[in-house]
């Protein structure tokens, strides 16, 4: 084993001290954690959200919530002025257009985010539950490819390698070829990160499919569906909800997804059939964990 002081620490992650016991024996070590502080956004001067994530990736967060979250309609509506740290945590001030921030304003969502979360804060249940339009992107993934992607999501975390307490979301071109990775310790954080870094690094969500190492909550698909992501697959289970809206919102939902199988909950005929002459496989059931 490299011993931990001889391992670069990547951002998102520090060093702290650990009495660790193994086989009856004690060692003193410096440990690799994940970290996690208050990320305030703050829109045209008024606050709004503080949500708890991993100090890495910031303006593709602060993108990619606004993104997600329905604050703005297109990445160019968004602006970041400047991005500041205090002993309290980090702070991200934005500029959208003047009725964006009117109509955010009527929302009266002060949030207060426990690792990122889709609906804190909404105070009426018609506001929680926000269904995105219908997909259009029309794709069509193999088994092969989805398996390609979730290899090359697990040897793109280098947060979680080291503390075991990151989640990823990743997005894979339609021949399975990662072309991005996000962590953070909030799944929601780490998708909103990478929505952030679509747009930034102008890939298209459309052009290719999504892979996360969470279960696929309601959240994770609507944050999917509502920027024109076609398929997700999640390496655990899906929520009732997040079937519901994913049918809905004409999204491909997978879950349990491994690279022996995987069980398709909604618009199956975006993942392929695998070869005639593959081998058969146990179907994913709900003993799988991740």
């Amino acid at each position: 084993m490299t011993p931990t002081s001889d391992i670069d620490t990547p951002t998102g992650a520090v060093r702290r001290a650990v009495d660790r016991w193994r086989n009856g024996t004690l060692q003193h070590l410096d440990d690799h954690v994940a970290e996690e502080v208050p990320v305030a956004f703050v829109y045209n001067d008024v606050p709004f959200a503080v949500m708890m994530a991993t100090p890495a990736d910031l303006e593709d967060f602060a993108r990619g919530f606004a993104l997600s979250e329905g604050i703005v309609a297109a990445p160019g509506d968004v602006a970041i002025d400047g991005i500041q740290h205090f002993i309290e945590g980090i702070e991200i001030r934005l500029r959208i257009p003047d009725e964006r921030a009117e109509a955010l304003a009527l929302r009266r969502r002060s949030m207060s985010g426990r690792s990122g979360c889709g609906v804190c804060g909404s105070e009426l249940l018609e506001a929680a539950l926000r269904y995105p339009p219908p997909v259009e992107a029309d794709v069509r993934v193999s088994p092969d490819a989805l398996s390609r992607a979730l290899r090359a999501l697990r040897d793109a975390q280098s947060i979680a390698a080291l503390t075991g307490a990151t989640h990823a979301a990743g997005w894979a071109a339609l021949d399975g070829t990662l072309r991005l990775a996000r962590e953070d310790v909030g799944r929601h954080n780490a998708l909103d990160k990478l929505i952030g870094a679509l747009h930034t690094d102008g890939f298209d969500p459309a052009d290719g499919f999504l892979v996360v190492t969470s279960r696929a909550s309601y959240e994770m698909a609507m944050k999917a569906a509502s920027v024109g992501i076609a398929l997700m697959a999640a390496i655990s289970a899906p929520t009732a909800l997040s079937i519901s809206l994913a049918d809905r919102a004409r999204l491909t939902l997978i879950g349990f997804a491994r690279d022996d199988g995987q069980a398709v909950y909604t618009h199956a005929q975006r993942l392929l059939p695998p070869p005639a002459d593959a081998p058969a496989t146990a179907r994913p059931g709900r003993n799988s964990t991740s």
